[in-house]
């Protein structure tokens, strides 16, 4: 067997493992959504060694998702750190094994406090699965290891777990792209959800517009001229009636020698795509993508032409 084969074999016994989680979801993992919901502390997650690098992650993805945690390794708790624990907290503990020795000193503090347990556990007649509070089934029916011991298809299903406990917290809480951007105010998540359509379209002269009885010439110039690779046409109350890309031109020059008699209003794409001034870049993008289009007209609360964004607008700021 080639190193190909190995890696095909471990992707699959993990991914078997994945799908074998679903068997295991029960009440208990609405009774821990619940917990978390009316807690008025942090979530605390705990392990040791794979499970406690798979609990930093965890920790990781309920703080962008707005549930307040973070990961108190079980060495440095029995050194002080367990003061970090309140009353008002929740304990989350991982382990394959779920033997207590090397947790015991946290989920005793947590006892005492009466601070709740959630366990995250690969051994369901275990001490911890036992004794915590809500125990959650992670267990699988074997390592992707040949000699079934180096942790893999275990620590995989722990972080699935994990990640389908903060995205069913986030729908719970019914938390928006603009909860998230307010988390994520740096790198391309920063500007796809907090950099609005209306801080990079282009306005007044700059925007691709004639009239609807523009001839295909005055279209032809004014699409040359303002570089966005098409026109816009308004109606009466300056509401966007249609637009002419310069791949409708590309189309009429193949089907048709007599097109210059013709009008915009005659040659347009009537109600096009339009996308309020103020939304999130975000949606720009999806727009663009979800319709195979480069351009989109932008509007505003009265929903009248306020400018127009182009793909190479979003390519600009990095976005794509």
């Amino acid at each position: 067997m080639d190193s190909k084969d190995y890696a095909k074999e471990v992707i699959e016994l993990e991914a078997a493992a994945v799908a074998g989680l679903v068997d295991h979801l029960d009440d208990s993992f609405n009774k821990a959504v619940s917990l978390i919901l009316d807690c008025g502390g942090r979530v605390i997650v705990t392990g040791m060694g794979k499970s406690g690098l798979i609990g930093r992650k965890i920790a990781a993805t309920l703080n962008s998702t707005g549930i307040a945690s973070f990961f108190l390794h079980p060495a440095e708790a029995m050194h002080g750190d367990l003061g970090l624990i309140r009353s008002e907290d929740i304990l989350m503990a991982i382990s394959k094994s779920g033997q207590l020795e090397e947790i015991e000193t946290i989920l005793a503090a947590a006892r005492r406090l009466r601070v709740k347990i959630v366990a995250l556990c690969g051994t369901v007649n275990s001490p911890l699965f036992q004794r915590a509070d809500i125990a959650l089934n992670c267990s699988v029916a074997a390592e992707a290891c040949s000699n079934n011991l180096v942790p893999t298809s275990s620590t995989t299903a722990a972080l699935v777990m994990g990640d389908a406990l903060a995205v069913a917290l986030l729908k719970a809480r019914d938390f928006s792209p603009d909860d998230f951007a307010v988390l994520h105010p740096g790198g391309v998540l920063g500007r796809r959800l907090l950099k609005h359509v209306h801080e990079v379209h282009h306005t007044s002269d700059e925007i691709p517009l004639v009239s609807p009885k523009a001839s295909v010439p005055d279209m032809i110039i004014e699409m040359t001229s303002k570089r966005l690779g098409c026109v816009l046409m308004t109606d009466d109350d300056g509401r966007v009636a249609g637009i002419f890309t310069d791949g409708d031109l590309r189309r009429l020059v193949q089907k048709s020698e007599d097109f210059y008699s013709l009008t915009a209003s005659q040659l347009m794409l009537s109600s096009p795509k339009t996308l309020s001034q103020d939304a999130v870049l975000d949606a720009a993008l999806a727009i663009m993508e979800k319709h195979s289009i480069t351009q989109l007209a932008t509007v505003d609360e009265n929903d009248r032409l306020a400018g127009i964004i182009h793909l190479h607008d979003l390519l600009k700021t990095k976005l794509v």
